[in-house]
């Protein structure tokens, strides 16, 4: 395909066009010019693709529904991610699909957002590797991905009109770091802008989102879609950086393009802009189409169980009553071990071609026997379902329970309005609890639960949303025929109040302040102390390890270069195991406030029993950096960091500290303002003001006198530190210190630093 040919071709009308789908799937064809239509579709843990063979527009084709993104973040793998990229896009390329829609990188602002089951963590570091490892996988089948929600789309209350009202240096650090990875490293073939508002502007049309941070700062060159049916004002959208809106408008959108462009509110340069993307996503598709692809469904089911088990995290297991005896007299409990939430609700729904529960999964063994016990879309008890589990359970050596959140209590489109479990659940818990001592609870849920029973029970096993195989990953789990590897991706608070976003999720009307910054997620429970049901990065394991010999590099870097950290760790159980080594780095004094710890590596190492192997980090610039709003950058402030090495961000076994020095100077520009402690924290400006500074009279006496007390003194000290330097014409009692003399003064100093 001649692009720069086509586009000379085209007339106003057709690119135009080429700027909608023509469906709610398809982009627009333009046979005079053999441009082809192709297909994009859900995803991002299955195809779901619409079937062209029926009435129903809304019936998908059979797939394979793998574990949804709050499962997968867990497993802390980025080769598992490439291999279920790399299974997807097979599917992709059997069904002719070009782009699937996915993965979701949104960070998980608050426990309640409907549709956290979709994206990975509440950690940006983190979502942004597995986003950018998903992405390499499904397009090295020569099928595109789009990157979605750009961005802030951290809710589902009024997501379409809502504004995100967030401050500069936590939209970068938290918010668009989670993207910029997976465009920079992954290059995704389109990038989906999301519905809501950023400090007021639509996604869809913001020129600071998708021009100057996306294209101009990240220096991406792909495609951007709209979120279906997010786009405000097409024109506007188009010169802000907006591709293609999908789905269709049905030409309507289409007629404003033209008009803008023929009356100059549109240039015909940025809707060349807006075609050439497109055309150059078609020709990719053209490039990468590959029919002959087979897709064994069977093959990738098994798939699905595999990474099912190395995503499950073990919360709790008291006793050792995990792995399960198979001799053992076993009672399954719970609806959901016969007919498992596996999945999210809404578009990435997956029409699934079969599902193995756990009941199926442990068929043949005559020792597990099976209450339904509640009813999975009644939050209601049913008397003789409890009555006949409990009975069980009284007979029994271990009960395990298959619990969790029924799909109407999350979903997209609505955000849950509580973190509690369905009180049927909670009752069967309690009163199997009673009977039995040795009770298990499996989880089946998108995001974060309270746990009034978590003391009542000896083990929690966290599966999320596994997958349609997820049946099979719980006994091999259970029996101890996997060992659980899993680490939390978020962090599960004891109380929904205890969230940071508490006090302003979902927000006032149409307007949510991110009032807590940067302080989301374990940032926030670290620094106010607080401690939580289980932290982020927690997962237990049927064998124990050891963590020893940490080192660095060097002593002291600058922060243009790269620091090694190393870990050796050890398997000191006698079971083969993985475990997931987690670094986190920390400003050890800063002259901003930064998190206590922020995660800055990660490796997952399978070791064998006895086994020893060392995990590797390289820590760059970004590791020690926080955004700086001044320079608008990132910025590394001079000093100690502590390095950790742990196993959740609450059990960290060893530390080392660097040094960092940078080149990058912040910029400083005193007024009469400036306080006379900021005046002095600079060598030039203790010697521009030393003479009046020393003549400072408060009305307390000298502070250098002895005759003034410890406390006296610390006061005084104190007081002369934060005055601002307009105050030195009232308390230094001398007459050429005039409030002229002192704005001279101020600026002479302004010059002289800007000159160096």
């Amino acid at each position: 395909m001649n692009i720069d040919k086509i586009l000379k071709e085209l007339t106003l009308e057709e690119k135009a066009s080429l700027c909608s789908g023509s469906d709610f799937w398809h982009t627009e064809e333009i046979k005079r010019l053999d441009i082809p239509s192709i297909m994009v579709s859900d995803g991002p843990h299955g195809l779901r693709k619409m079937r062209d063979d029926t009435d129903n527009p809304n019936e998908a084709i059979k797939a394979v529904c793998f574990p949804c993104a709050c499962a997968l973040a867990c497993s802390f793998d980025r080769k598992l991610l490439t291999t279920l990229g790399k299974a997807l896009g097979e599917e992709c390329q059997a069904e002719d699909v070009s782009v699937i829609l996915g993965p979701g990188c949104n960070i998980k602002r608050s426990p309640l957002c409907g549709r956290n089951f979709e994206y990975f963590s509440e950690d940006p570091y983190l979502a942004s590797q597995l986003a950018t490892a998903h992405i390499k996988g499904v397009q090295s089948k020569g099928v595109g991905t789009s990157l979605k929600h750009f961005a802030m789309n951290n809710q589902e209350t009024r997501r379409m009109s809502y504004s995100a009202n967030v401050d500069e240096r936590t939209f970068h650090e938290i918010y668009l770091s989670a993207f910029e990875t997976p465009v920079k490293e992954a290059n995704p073939w389109t990038v989906m802008c999301s519905y809501n508002r950023i400090n007021g502007e639509y996604s869809s049309q913001n020129k600071l989102l998708l021009t100057d941070i996306l294209r101009n700062e990240w220096g991406y060159e792909g495609l951007v879609v709209s979120d279906w049916g997010a786009v405000d004002d097409r024109p506007l959208g188009i010169a802000a950086g907006l591709d293609l809106e999908m789905p269709t408008s049905n030409g309507k959108n289409d007629e404003l393009i033209i008009e803008a462009v023929n009356n100059g509110s549109l240039s015909m340069k940025d809707l060349d802009k807006a075609v050439r993307n497109v055309l150059t996503l078609i020709q990719k598709a053209e490039d990468g189409y590959a029919p002959a692809t087979k897709w064994d469904k069977e093959k990738q089911h098994e798939l699905a169980g595999k990474i099912e088990s190395e995503c499950a995290v073990l919360l709790k297991n008291d006793d050792k009553i995990l792995p399960l005896d198979k001799s053992a007299k076993i009672a399954f409990i719970g609806e959901f071990a016969d007919k498992p939430r596996y999945q999210g609700g809404g578009s990435s729904h997956i029409n699934s071609f079969k599902v193995t529960s756990a009941l199926e999964a442990v068929k043949g063994m005559d020792n597990i026997t099976y209450a339904q016990g509640f009813v999975t879309d009644r939050d209601e008890t049913v008397d003789e379902l409890l009555d006949e589990a409990v009975e069980l359970a009284k007979n029994s050596d271990v009960a395990v329970i298959f619990a969790g959140l029924p799909e109407s209590f999350e979903s997209e489109g609505f955000d849950r309005k509580h973190m509690r479990m369905p009180d049927c659940q909670l009752k069967l818990i309690d009163e199997v609890a009673k009977v039995n001592e040795n009770v298990v609870i499996v989880l089946h849920n998108g995001s974060a639960v309270e746990m009034p029973f978590a003391d009542k029970v000896k083990g929690i096993l966290e599966m999320y949303l596994g997958g349609q195989n997820i049946g099979t990953a719980e006994k091999a789990l259970l029996f101890g025929e996997a060992n659980p590897s899993g680490k939390l991706a978020e962090t599960f608070p004891e109380k929904l109040s205890h969230n940071p976003s508490y006090l302003n999720f979902p927000g006032n009307m149409d307007d949510v302040d991110y009032a807590e910054g940067i302080f989301v997620g374990y940032r926030y429970y670290d620094e106010k102390g607080i401690k939580p049901l289980f932290p982020f990065g927690h997962g237990l394991s049927y064998t124990t390890f050891e963590y020893s010999n940490l080192t660095v590099s060097e002593n002291e870097i600058k922060d243009d270069k790269t620091l090694t950290v190393m870990v050796d760790v050890t398997n000191t159980g006698d079971r083969d195991g993985m475990e997931i080594v987690q670094l986190y780095v920390s400003d050890k004094e800063s002259s901003v406030r930064r998190p206590v710890r922020e995660l800055k590596g990660f490796e997952k190492l399978f070791l064998k029993a006895g086994e020893t192997k060392k995990a590797v980090f390289h820590l760059d610039k970004r590791s020690f950096a926080y955004y700086e709003p001044d320079i608008h950058d990132w910025f590394v402030e001079y000093g100690e960091f502590i390095i950790e090495a742990g196993s959740s961000s609450r059990d960290i076994r060893l530390s080392t500290s660097v040094y960092v020095s940078s080149d990058t100077k912040l910029p400083v520009h005193f007024t009469l303002n400036t306080t006379c402690g900021e005046i002095n924290s600079i060598p030039e400006g203790r010697a521009m003001f030393e003479d009046i500074l020393s003549k400072i009279d408060c009305g307390f006496g000298d502070t250098a006198s002895d005759d003034l007390g410890a406390s006296a003194k610390e006061m005084m000290e104190a007081m002369i530190r934060d005055m601002p330097l307009r105050t030195l014409v009232t308390f230094t009692n001398v007459p050429d210190i005039t409030r002229t003399k002192m704005s001279e003064m101020v600026e002479n100093l302004n010059e002289m630093l800007a000159e160096k």
